[in-house]
């Protein structure tokens, strides 16, 4: 039997999440463990000012729990928080003025809270990356940091908290949580899975329920998603604002192409992007279907390239996992029949309808179970993109619904029990070659699903509460914590 709806959170029931927080533009190499910070401390500096309190600040200080301890160094967590205090946000972060910020701060220690942006800080419009001094300067630095790796707080193994004095008062302490994909909640506040979409036509709080609606109103599974987001944007909003996107992801996979040499890191892993694809530009100039795979193959490692070197990523619905959809809708775009040599204005609406399509998926995993690969391991991350991904394909090649349904339900079926076990703690091994690997899954899902008529025994609702299930059993030494699996048993150099 499907999972009962008495088994989903009420909100879940009358919101949904928009395709603009599944797919938010930020920085590498982790959603969870760099974007997630670098919003909370953003939002620490956000409420200062609110409180009235902000001139009075002398003195700042950090404490990171659980898995951002325990892998915070390779995935560059003290970094991201100290740069959320000077007043950057992953949208719009200048990356050269960033670094400079930080290269000063280690020799001198000095830190302008709020000194990179202007005053609109997290939840209103993304800061800019003016420098405007006109907050405080205080002394501090990531070494200052206090490392907390065997304390999980209770709601979240990706805590941070946050505090400011002035002298020995203490003006104002927070305590956040990176729960995935750069979702962040603050400890009393209601977790409300990112919804954004209050009042939309269409409250699907299941799989069941998705597919119930879009076959009662005669939508298709991305017109449904279309109709939500139409309660809070404008339909030209939203296409542009898809566009951005995957335009975003084009951009990262050609700054990725140009980079050579090593991955940040003790690990030398070396940059295979660019070979690769000189490799199959002479090999492939045509782009046949039989070099296919090579081309998915290609741009997956080229995203979480990029990614690795903390450039500009597109979560998606993690930066762990954000080379998965870009690789899959490369391949629709150029070997799906109808669509690759078709017009401007088609191949633009395949690109609406496969990021609806695969966000519809997406906010189902967000709310009935998680993306953060620190809460329920790595099937949590690729194994939900993998199912996005095979939502979208499935969508943009013709599937019916029900299709559709199955074929997201293959991709999850068998990521289940991924484990997430970086070496070193960096986004690097397992994690790149994983997101070419999942690719590969959700294109053969949807094969699979187009072979059928969307009958099938597993349910969409019952693959994602087994992830659910099998997240909780997963011992902690393979969430994320670099302390089981391929992280203890590779050598890091």
């Amino acid at each position: 039997m499907d999972i009962s709806s008495a088994q989903i959170k009420a909100e879940a029931l009358e919101h949904d999440i928009s395709v603009f927080e599944l797919f938010s533009i930020g920085v590498g190499p982790s959603s969870s463990h760099t974007v997630g910070p670098m919003r909370a401390t953003n939002r620490f500096i956000s409420e200062l000012i609110d409180s009235g309190n902000f001139n009075r600040v002398d003195r700042v200080h950090i404490d990171l729990y659980g898995s951002l301890a325990a892998t915070g160094a390779g995935h560059g967590t003290m970094s991201a928080a100290i740069k959320g205090l000077a007043g950057f946000v992953p949208e719009t972060i200048n990356i050269g003025e960033a670094e400079q910020l930080m290269a000063n701060n280690s020799v001198d220690g000095v830190l302008p809270l709020a000194g990179y942006a202007s005053a609109n800080f997290a939840g209103g419009a993304p800061a800019s990356t003016e420098k405007l001094i006109y907050g405080p300067v205080v002394t501090y630095k990531e070494s200052d940091i206090t490392l907390r790796p065997l304390t999980i707080l209770p709601r979240h193994t990706n805590g941070i908290k946050v505090a400011a004095w002035s002298g020995e008062k203490l003006l104002l302490e927070r305590t956040y949580f990176s729960i995935g994909g750069g979702f962040i909640i603050e400890e009393n506040e209601e977790a409300t899975g990112g919804s954004s979409l209050e009042n939309p036509p269409y409250p699907f709080g299941s799989g069941a329920e998705l597919l119930d609606m879009a076959n009662s109103s005669g939508l298709s599974i991305a017109a449904l998603k279309m109709q939500n987001e139409l309660s809070v944007r404008s339909e030209e909003e939203i296409r542009e604002g898809i566009l951005h996107i995957y335009q975003v992801m084009r951009e990262c996979v050609g700054s990725s192409l140009s980079r050579i040499g090593y991955l940040p890191g003790a690990l030398k892993v070396r940059c295979r992007a660019a070979q690769w694809h000189r490799d199959l530009v002479s090999e492939d100039p045509q782009k046949s279907p039989e070099y296919a795979l090579d081309w998915v193959n290609l741009i997956a490692l080229a995203v979480n390239e990029e990614n690795a070197f903390g450039g500009r990523i597109v979560t998606a619905p993690t930066n762990g996992a954000s080379g998965i959809i870009p690789a899959v809708l490369h391949y629709a775009m150029n070997y799906t029949d109808g669509i690759r040599g078709c017009g401007q204005a088609k191949r633009e609406q395949v690109v609406v309808d496969f990021f609806l399509a695969a966000a519809s998926v997406g906010a189902l995993y967000k709310k009935r179970a998680s993306i953060s690969g620190a809460e329920v391991g790595c099937q949590g991350e690729v194994g939900t993109a993998s199912s996005m991904a095979a939502a979208g394909l499935a969508q943009v090649m013709g599937a019916s619904n029900e299709q559709i349904e199955n074929a997201a339900e293959i991709a999850m079926e068998h990521n289940l029990g991924l484990t997430c076990d970086p070496v070193g703690g960096l986004v690097q091994i397992p994690c790149i070659e994983r997101n070419a690997m999942a690719a590969a899954k959700a294109i053969n899902a949807v094969k699979m699903a187009l072979r059928g008529d969307g009958e099938h025994r597993v349910s969409l609702d019952q693959v994602i509460e087994t992830m659910r299930q099998t997240g909780e059993d997963m011992s902690t030494r393979y969430k994320e914590t670099s302390m089981g699996g391929l992280a203890v048993n590779v050598v890091e150099c």
